[in-house]
């Protein structure tokens, strides 16, 4: 079954390179990143563990914790890091499941359903390039899947995050390539009335439905 922004986040016990965890215990009241790849020793992928390695001080800064994936065994992972470490210059400083029988996977609609544990062709593992943007209260915020042979942009996850980290707390929305300290947008559904009482500093008007505010504090 597909699952959609504000679902709840499939709960499930996995193994990790950081021991066994259950996912919603393991969130707590933190947000938390959810990305995963399809196959350890694999080009694209070990340049993104390493980015993510170097930037997960930035998630901490947010109170999110960072959960890696891939359906090889844990045991692979471990020797991964070395390779990931000596190319990339960090090697991951997160939990990494290892989902071999694609429980995981399956859980979240990553790869296709007929999939099988074992050996398996790119076909198969194909769809395992997704990122998962989860909240405190265990919903999915945001998702987004890449083809194999893309890598992703972690600084837009980022980014991404600081984005609904602000409009989960303020009635604004953010605007097309919005960063963090820049102008937003009061929603639609916020009348002057109410704005007023929010914005006491004002808003520039471009349209009645277009209210721009500095960021809120």
């Amino acid at each position: 079954m597909s699952l959609r922004i504000n679902d709840l986040a499939p709960d499930f016990t996995a193994q990790t390179t950081q021991g066994t965890i259950r996912f919603h215990e393991w969130i707590g009241d933190s947000w938390a990143i959810l990305f995963s790849h399809p196959k350890d020793f694999t080009p694209v992928c070990t340049t993104e563990l390493g980015y993510m390695a170097r930037l997960k001080p930035e998630f901490d800064k947010r109170n999110c914790k960072i959960l890696g994936l891939s359906i090889d065994p844990v045991g692979d992972h471990d020797r991964w890091a070395k390779d990931i470490e000596e190319t990339q210059g960090a090697a991951p400083n997160y939990p990494l499941i290892g989902d071999p029988d694609l429980h995981v996977a399956k859980l979240y609609d990553m790869i296709h359903p007929n999939a099988s544990g074992g050996p398996r062709t790119a076909a198969d593992i194909q769809t395992i390039r997704s990122v998962f943007v989860i909240g405190p209260d265990k919903n999915i915020k945001a998702t987004l899947t890449y083809p194999m042979s893309t890598g992703r942009n972690f600084d837009e996850v980022l980014r991404l995050l600081d984005s609904i980290q602000l409009t989960a707390k303020h009635k604004v929305a953010t605007p097309v390539n919005w960063k963090q300290g820049e102008d937003v947008i009061i929603l639609a559904s916020v009348s002057d009335a109410e704005a007023k009482e929010r914005f006491p500093g004002g808003w520039k008007a471009q349209k009645p439905y277009l209210r721009v505010v500095p960021q809120p504090k």
